[in-house]
């Protein structure tokens, strides 16, 4: 498989969890052959700021032909925020991707939840990666308020993506699930490929839908012909 990266802690998440959790589905110690690429970061957010989603896509299509070329058969990217271009990507990809947020409806309607909250960064919950895919399976949604969207994207921005964790990132995200359960949510999409590593079942106030790692184990699932 090959991983289209953008951000270097979400990507080694991903990575990491292929690599860990495929001997669950393969032999002891045994994973796929996995291959990543990763444009800068700081291109990708260029792009986002300027709204340039055709920017977006020409990089993660320049991603996904190296992978062909190192012999991937298939395309994840870990990153949601960069899947609102996916539509303009796959036309011309030269590999098939899986899409992360269907991914995750799968999942949330395999768990039996209606309604789920949606974080990420700003550019995701603005976006309709994320509704389109929910409402295709028959789920409602909750976005963050504009104070909410904010907060949580200047914690991810500022800190996460930069493998800074704090307590006070941690009570940001909580207060916001703790109004989205207020609101009639029971779980949350955690939508930003970082928010799992301060976020989880064991210290948020709504079960955790976590991208990345549900898109890994799909990806694993992929390679082993399930």
């Amino acid at each position: 498989m090959g991983i289209v990266a953008c951000s270097a802690e979400g990507a080694a998440l991903c990575y990491r969890t292929i690599c860990v959790e495929g001997a669950a589905l393969l032999d002891p110690h045994a994973h796929p052959e996995v291959a990543m690429h990763s444009h800068s970061l700081a291109d990708y957010v260029h792009c986002l700021d300027q709204g340039d989603l055709q920017g977006v896509a020409d990089l993660m299509l320049s991603s996904a032909r190296k992978l062909a070329a190192a012999g991937a058969e298939f395309l994840v990217c870990p990153d949601n925020t960069i899947h609102q271009a996916l539509h303009l990507v796959e036309p011309h990809s030269p590999l098939p991707w899986l899409h992360i947020a269907r991914v995750v409806a799968d999942e949330a309607v395999a768990r039996g939840f209606r309604r789920l909250g949606i974080t990420g960064t700003g550019w995701l919950v603005d976006s309709e990666v994320y509704p389109e895919a929910l409402s295709s399976r028959g789920l409602a949604y909750e976005r963050p308020t504009r104070e909410e969207r904010d907060a949580t994207h200047s914690v991810i921005m500022d800190e996460l993506v930069n493998g800074i964790f704090r307590e006070e990132g941690i009570a940001t995200f909580q207060r916001v699930y703790a109004r989205m359960r207020q609101a009639g949510c029971d779980a949350v999409v955690l939508g930003c490929t970082e928010i799992p590593l301060i976020i989880h079942d064991g210290n948020s106030p709504l079960p955790t839908l976590d991208s990345p790692r549900l898109l890994a184990r799909a990806a694993l699932r992929r390679s082993a012909g399930q």
